[in-house]
């Protein structure tokens, strides 16, 4: 009872700050972008970081991990990942990073997953220091747009066991399982080996992170990229949000943020999800040991202070300047052909070809370029129309990405809205694939037929896990036999996230886990269960290339079906192409049949879950009836919610109350 009054009280002593002036006036220094008014239209052709710009956000980063006495590792990207600059302070010997999710009292608690690797080793003279900085540096420019700034704080609130973090039966975070996207082995993100900034996405080399540490960077009150640090030796989570911390790496990224902050009225603590306010950041300009605005130039920089590092397959070890978004060089531009009037964009290759434009199916009976098409403009229909959860100012449109693939997961089509969070892409992606392939009679054999999940122990394979077991344990949980395997059900990604929790129902203290997730003790955010075990060889095989020096081959296109030995080789074994760039777990994707027989799925990314939820069915059955019933949502008696499994019914979709600017029209989902 005094946690729950303790909640209540903190919660509300959140909203009265977010409701007044008084603690944004850090903020409004000159440290921060001023920008107000913009929603999505503020970019220009000029706006990106210079080489100037990274030279300032390094040079004032430095300048504060000086003033406390410790030595940091800072990466800066572009808005689309491009890393501009990796900078090291002392040797890479002394720079050493473990991942780590601890207690209170500083006890770590999991032994799973990628829990506890550490590096450098004496016997593995390796670096993850330059791989932690540029994850962190992508997450703060990839979660954030000219609607909403989102920092790695955010995202640790928003993908744990409990929302918020350490309130006790409470359901998982919104975007529970987000930081296993933007994956090293993705075929959607690309790989830039240029001297110069190149197309994107590009990819992450840890994913997304949960680690304070790393903050948007803007312009003119647009996203330009991010920057992300370590210093403290350790890439974890902040499992308490009801204290206020002084996090080493965060007070040096926003040190080094300074004059590129996000614009105040964007910051995720003036956004609301679930009616719990969003953290940003627990420090403020006023708590840096340094003055930033008296940061001298980089060039001037004290020798033996630190260097560029090269980092393999990313930084070449030379600053460049950053793309500008938008444009076709950022690798995501303006539609002007595919999706006529509906304020789209598109992704292209480096000759301003679009890379994901409408086309056919591979299935037996498989959904044409001219539906794949008119799913797309329905679904971008509804985002044009909804009302925004993430963004600011109130009452915005939906932002988000649309991905539709076949059911053997080929990538059908995709397009964005303008200005919508770059995360979405990837992870819409995966959503289509996810819920297509667990509502396949594929399903099963596949994931018995992967090999196993290797867990490190040093420098050696410790622990192996068959991914077998998950398809055993999901039979016994559902009480089926057959259970995925005879592609009778219809799976969503939210249904799929129910069995993909620690918790069954979500979030309910000391009952079981669901069988695709990890149990309690076992559980963290580095450490989900199938989700991680899928791809976990794929991304070890590239985090070892990478803290190598490249000394070790890198990853292909490819995240499942890798077999890594207990030397650490690692092969290609299986094809799995139905899940190419990893699962996901959260809200927002269905399958698309026709008739009685799976042909695709899509997924949608980018807004509140309920949004991305409520954009995918309804594209899907807006598209189904103009194309007078060829194709739809599955048949409601196929549909996940069905399933009662430990007397506890599965979810579908969940739409959101009254969701469209300008209508009053509630219950959308229903009936359809």
């Amino acid at each position: 009872m005094k946690k729950l009054l303790f909640t209540i009280a903190f919660v509300g002593g959140l909203l009265g700050l977010a409701g007044c002036s008084g603690g944004d006036s850090v903020f409004q220094s000159s440290g921060t972008d001023a920008t107000t008014g913009c929603d999505g239209s503020c970019a220009s052709t000029t706006t990106r970081l210079t080489v100037a710009d990274v030279e300032k956000v390094l040079v004032q980063g430095v300048q504060e991990a000086r003033s406390r006495g410790v030595k940091a590792t800072i990466a800066v990207v572009d808005r689309v990942g491009n890393v501009l600059a990796v900078y090291r302070m002392g040797s890479a010997a002394e720079r050493v990073v473990e991942i780590v999710t601890r207690s209170n009292n500083g006890q770590p608690l999991v032994d799973a997953g990628f829990e506890g690797i550490k590096l450098p080793l004496p016997s593995a003279p390796f670096n993850l220091d330059h791989q932690a900085a540029i994850a962190k540096a992508v997450t703060g420019a990839y979660l954030s747009s000219e609607g909403n700034a989102f920092s790695t704080r955010t995202a640790s609130q928003i993908v744990q066991e409990h929302f918020n973090p350490g309130e006790d039966f409470q359901p998982g975070g919104p975007l529970f399982g987000v930081q296993f996207s933007q994956l090293p082995c993705s075929d959607f993100s690309l790989r830039n080996t240029t001297a110069a900034a190149a197309p994107g996405p590009q990819r992450s080399p840890l994913g997304l992170s949960a680690d304070p540490g790393g903050f948007p960077l803007y312009k003119s009150g647009t996203v330009v990229g991010g920057v992300g640090v370590i210093a403290d030796g350790q890439y974890s989570i902040d499992t308490d949000v009801t204290d206020s911390d002084r996090d080493l790496d965060e007070l040096i990224a926003l040190a080094a943020s300074f004059g590129y902050a996000a614009p105040v009225d964007r910051r995720a603590d003036h956004i609301t999800v679930d009616g719990k306010v969003l953290r940003f950041s627990d420090v403020d300009f006023s708590d840096l040991g340094s003055d930033p605005a008296n940061a001298g130039a980089f060039s001037a920089l004290p020798a033996g202070t630190g260097s560029l590092v090269p980092v393999s397959g990313y930084f070449a070890g030379t600053i460049r300047a950053g793309t500008v978004f938008g444009q076709p060089g950022s690798g995501v531009r303006a539609d002007a052909t595919l999706f006529p009037g509906q304020n789209a964009f598109i992704f292209v290759d480096a000759t301003n070809t679009p890379r994901f434009a409408p086309q056919a199916g591979t299935d037996a009976s498989p959904l044409q370029a001219n539906e794949v098409q008119a799913i797309l403009s329905a679904a971008l229909d509804v985002a044009n129309t909804a009302r925004a959860q993430i963004r600011r100012p109130l009452n915005s449109a939906a932002r988000v990405t649309i991905s539709v693939v076949d059911s053997k997961g080929k990538v059908l089509g995709m397009v964005r809205s303008r200005d919508a969070p770059v995360f979405g892409a990837d992870v819409s992606l995966q959503k289509a694939r996810t819920a297509a392939f667990f509502s396949s009679a594929g399903a099963a054999a596949l994931l018995q037929a992967l090999p196993d999940a290797a867990y490190l122990d040093g420098t050696s394979v410790g622990k192996r896990v068959k991914l077998a077991d998950y398809v055993a344990a999901v039979r016994n949980f559902v009480g089926d036999p057959t259970a995925l395997s005879t592609g009778a059900v219809a799976f969503s990604d939210r249904a799929g996230g129910n069995l993909s929790r620690p918790f069954f129902p979500d979030g309910i203290n000391g009952n079981q886990a669901g069988p695709l997730s990890k149990p309690a003790g076992q559980w963290s955010p580095f450490s989900t269960g199938l989700q991680l075990d899928v791809s976990i060889n794929g991304i070890l095989q590239h985090v070892l290339h990478v803290a190598s020096g490249g000394a070790l081959p890198d990853v292909g296109t490819g995240c499942a079906g890798i077999a890594l030995a207990d030397d650490l080789t690692a092969t290609a074994a299986v094809p799995a192409a139905a899940i190419t760039n990893g699962l996901q777990i959260f809200p927002g994707s269905v399958p698309i049949y026709r008739g009685n027989q799976l042909v695709g799925g899509i997924g949608v990314s980018g807004d509140g879950v309920d949004q991305d939820d409520m954009i995918a069915f309804l594209g899907v059955h807006r598209a189904g009836e103009k194309m007078n019933g060829a194709f739809g949502n599955a048949p409601p008696a196929m549909r996940a919610d069905n399933l009662t499994p430990q007397g506890v019914r599965l979810r579908f979709v969940q739409c959101p109350q009254a969701p469209f600017l300008n209508s009053s029209a509630d219950n959308v989902c229903a009936g359809k």
